[in-house]
């Protein structure tokens, strides 16, 4: 392995879209969605690990998740994981990342990745991460990872690539970005062949994108490179009590011109939502996806269904429902309206405390 390659898990979201399984205490990156007998950060550690050195991965995430992340990952250090004294969305997560790394090697090569999502073609997605970290070891460039679309999507940000570079086929230089578009404009992007799903994953070398902050979010910059002699978790603290809440693609990627996307093929899911996990579960013969031993279904189909394995559940007449239990928490929903669940969060939040959330 390289010991100049890097990998940074963002592992701080709240998952709210997976509510009420996903919780503030303990959100969907920490839990078994999968039903495999491991996390999606432990399956997003392990997928990386085959690549890049153990103590090279960091993991950045909320003060109060420390103690989840090395139950969950016991092989790593207190040193790997960042802890975020308050959320202010991906652009402040990596460049806190990025100032420990200058700490460390400033001839690091990383890749930056959620800690959430489903890859099912493993090896194929590490062969592009692989060809990935070889182009921008040697070239200052930011790259980011673009899948190819299987249908018009309105979930997803897109990426237009356009001409090939240095002979690359898979490898574009990037047009432009749109967040989540309308259908017509979706079903446009898909049929068109020139745009790709964002993943959000993303390669670059340290000097790279160290240089794209200072020149798009130089107050971000400033402030992670202002010399301190408090502790680090006392000036990480003063410093994202200034820093804005900004994503990484519209502070930088949206405004950089030297940015690439690597055209890609190997079976990804954000699983930003019940109907995305409902796409890839194992189903049965009425298509209902069922996690939970005591499940017992008539007249039903088409449903996502996560209850407890102690809890006998009859559900008779639905169609296309979203059932989920957890704790003190019953949702039902429609799996068209799902996007609805943020909504609902907030709406509970307001009228019965944090107690539900």
């Amino acid at each position: 392995m390289d010991k100049n390659n890097y990998c940074i898990i963002m592992a701080g979201g709240v998952g709210s879209r997976f509510w009420p399984l996903s919780r503030l205490s303990r959100p969907k990156q920490f839990l078994d969605i999968l039903g495999i007998g491991k996390s999606l950060l432990q399956q997003t550690f392990d997928r990386f690990n085959r690549i890049i050195p153990t103590e090279n991965i960091l993991i950045v995430s909320n003060l109060e998740y420390k103690e989840l992340i090395l139950k969950q990952l016991p092989q790593i250090s207190e040193s790997q994981v960042l802890l975020e004294p308050m959320r202010r969305n991906t652009a402040p997560c990596i460049a806190y990342a990025n100032y420990k790394l200058l700490q460390q090697n400033p001839n690091a090569n990383i890749v930056v990745t959620p800690s959430d999502h489903l890859i099912l073609k493993e090896d194929e997605f590490l062969e592009t991460i692989a060809e990935g970290l070889k182009f921008t070891k040697s070239n200052n460039a930011l790259l980011t990872l673009g899948i190819k679309p299987t249908r018009p999507d309105t979930g997803y940000g897109y990426i237009q690539a356009s001409e090939s570079v240095q002979n690359i086929s898979k490898l574009k230089i990037v047009k432009t970005f749109t967040e989540k578009p309308e259908y017509e404009m979706a079903k446009f992007f898909f049929e068109s062949g020139e745009f790709f799903w964002n993943s959000g994953i993303f390669i670059w070398n340290l000097a790279a994108i160290n240089n794209a902050f200072e020149t798009y979010l130089p107050e971000i910059y400033s402030l992670f490179a202002a010399k301190s002699n408090k502790s680090e978790p006392d000036f990480i603290k003063e410093v994202y009590a200034e820093c804005k809440n900004i994503s990484i693609d519209y502070g930088v990627m949206e405004k950089a011109s030297n940015v690439n996307v690597l055209c890609s093929d190997f079976g990804w899911s954000d699983l930003g939502t019940w109907g995305s996990l409902y796409e890839y579960s194992a189903k049965d013969e009425n298509n209902n996806a069922i996690a939970g031993k005591n499940v017992m279904l008539y007249n039903s189909k088409d449903c996502v269904i996560n209850v407890p394995s102690e809890k006998l559940v009859i559900l008779h007449g639905l169609e296309d429902y979203i059932v989920v239990e957890s704790d003190d928490t019953l949702l039902i929903c429609k799996k068209q309206d799902e996007q609805y669940i943020r909504q609902i969060v907030n709406d509970v939040k307001i009228s019965k405390g944090e107690k539900y959330i």
